[in-house]
């Protein structure tokens, strides 16, 4: 027996997360279909992946770490703590980025078939994660190189993981909604993803920021996230401050409950501005 859906008048609202669900194979296409056309006809196909965090981690150790002299997290390789923070940052702008153009680039899928448009954008960050799961492979490469393998604290890294993933999403939803009306946000994510890789502690140590200023640093939801990420891979080198990880979590929550309102109130009009 085939699937019959229904369309009542009121009844969409109270479908909508049901919908998700029963759409979930959609999701899985979307996703294999993004992964694939990423690397379709490349050279080096998925080393691509592995390429542009591995530079960035050259580059910010040769200026902040060699040339600054900027202090590394307790005894930690410098080029270790600088990797431990570009993992989950490089996952954080790639899935904004990419998610904030999405609904355009399935314009024609958008316009003509029914299905929760919440699946398109999270497709595309689950894509970014498995960007993130492959440039992993720097991280245990570099500890092996050191020798500086990880203790019982690296059990707690899916947390960590999974907060990087709520901060892309939240953000994501609320651009990806304007992006659809405005078309001038293609030309801001960039110059946002550029500016936060200098303020968020990706290149440095967020134990070099002042005390007085911490608790307001932490405001970026990004400086919770990497400075977790750090504690867990460097054997708690890097210390947690958890007033700012409150902060940072707080704001995680905010903008994953603000994404998600935003996007449903405007959803209903995307194939018309499309």
């Amino acid at each position: 027996m085939q699937d019959v859906i229904i369309f009542e008048a009121g009844q969409s609202e109270a479908h909508y997360w049901r919908d998700l669900w029963r759409y979930r194979e959609l999701f899985r296409v979307l996703a294999w279909r993004d992964l694939s056309v990423r690397y379709k006809q490349t050279v080096i196909g998925v080393t691509w992946a592995l390429i542009r965090p591995f530079l960035t981690m050259l580059v910010f150790t040769i200026i902040f770490g060699r040339i600054a002299k900027l202090p590394s997290d307790g005894s930690a390789p410098y080029a270790l703590m600088v990797s431990a923070g570009i993992l989950p940052w490089t996952f954080f702008s790639t899935g904004l980025s990419e998610a904030s153009n999405s609904l355009i680039n399935n314009e024609k899928l958008i316009t003509k078939v029914y299905f929760p448009r919440l699946i398109v954008p999270v497709a595309t960050i689950v894509v970014a994660f498995v960007d993130f799961l492959i440039s992993f492979c720097i991280l245990l490469g570099l500890m092996g190189w050191y020798q500086f393998l990880p203790d019982w604290r690296i059990i707690l890294l899916p947390v960590f993981v999974l907060l990087a993933f709520l901060a892309s999403i939240g953000p994501s939803l609320w651009i990806t909604s304007l992006n659809v009306k405005y078309r001038d946000f293609r030309y801001i994510i960039p110059f946002i993803t550029q500016f936060g890789l200098y303020v968020s502690p990706v290149g440095f140590s967020s134990s070099v920021v002042p005390d007085q200023w911490r608790l307001l640093y932490s405001l970026n939801p990004m400086v919770g996230v990497i400075d977790g990420f750090r504690w867990c891979t460097l054997r708690g080198q890097g210390e947690l401050y958890l007033p700012g990880m409150l902060a940072s979590f707080a704001i995680i929550s905010f903008f994953l409950w603000f994404g998600i309102r935003q996007f449903r109130n405007t959803e209903k009009s995307f194939a018309d501005l499309l």
